[in-house]
């Protein structure tokens, strides 16, 4: 595997069959505003420099069959992709997906957003989602704990790279929106200048993972604004590509 090109994601005690990345920005064959390692289907970039990009991914990464790409709309939808029929549709508008199979490879696609994994502590279970603030105020993350079977206390999670606390400034809206959801979610944001306020989404999920019964949390030390050498960011340039968070349960090498 060529690691400069991935980012492993951090956890304490992971299973040691479960596996999790999140690609960089270098290394692929996308070129202009979406140099270099673009792998969203949806932005503008070519055909054939996605479809390249992400041939490559299953071969660099070595994955055990194609990511089952989601149509994400910022919602709090999750889906289970347990079987065959459901991995071989046209992308399902969701945001989170979740598997107990072997060899499913969960994925999503950000460029800001948090990307947030989550696996069981037996590795029997993962899944990822994206989680940019709508997402977060709908209750994405929950939502995903919830679809998975595994109790809460027996999941633990890492925060992928997102924006930072000090690049991600929001309006009086959205501000509101989450004070008034739970009032605990105030420490998540610093005041600037009148009406605008700095928003620390690795905190904000922090406090809903804490809420559900997670308390095995780890990550959340990039921003996807600042590094971007490394990083997608929209933010930074509108027209720009995106990055993958996968995650899968490695087959077993043999069956009995």
């Amino acid at each position: 595997m060529k690691h400069a090109h991935y980012l492993a994601a951090k956890w304490l005690n992971k299973p040691t069959n479960v596996h999790a990345y999140t690609t960089l920005k270098t290394g692929g064959v996308s070129k202009g505003d979406y140099s270099e390692y673009n792998l969203a289907a949806h932005v503008g970039d070519t055909t054939e420099a996605v479809a390249a990009n992400r041939s490559q991914l299953i071969t660099d990464l070595q994955l055990p069959s194609a990511p089952v790409w989601l149509d994400q709309v910022h919602s709090n939808k999750v889906i289970r992709v347990d079987n065959e029929v459901c991995m071989n549709l046209s992308p399902v508008q969701a945001d989170a997906s979740v598997s107990s199979t072997a060899g499913v490879v969960c994925v999503v696609l950000t460029a800001d957003c948090l990307p947030v994994f989550f696996c069981d502590n037996k590795g029997t279970e993962i899944a990822v989602a994206h989680a940019g603030w709508r997402g977060l105020h709908a209750g994405i993350i929950s939502n995903t704990i919830e679809s998975m079977m595994a109790a809460a206390g027996d999941i633990q999670v890492s925060l992928g790279p997102a924006i930072g606390p000090q690049a991600f400034e929001v309006g009086e809206e959205v501000y509101t929106a989450f004070t008034d959801k739970n009032s605990l979610n105030a420490k998540a944001f610093a005041a600037t200048r009148a009406g605008h306020y700095l928003c620390d989404m690795y905190h904000l999920a922090r406090i809903e993972l804490q809420l559900t019964g997670v308390g095995n949390v780890s990550g959340g030390e990039h921003c996807t604004f600042s590094e971007s050498d490394r990083f997608y960011s929209y933010r930074q340039q509108a027209t720009t590509g995106r990055m993958a968070s996968l995650i899968w349960l490695q087959q077993p090498l043999y069956s009995r």
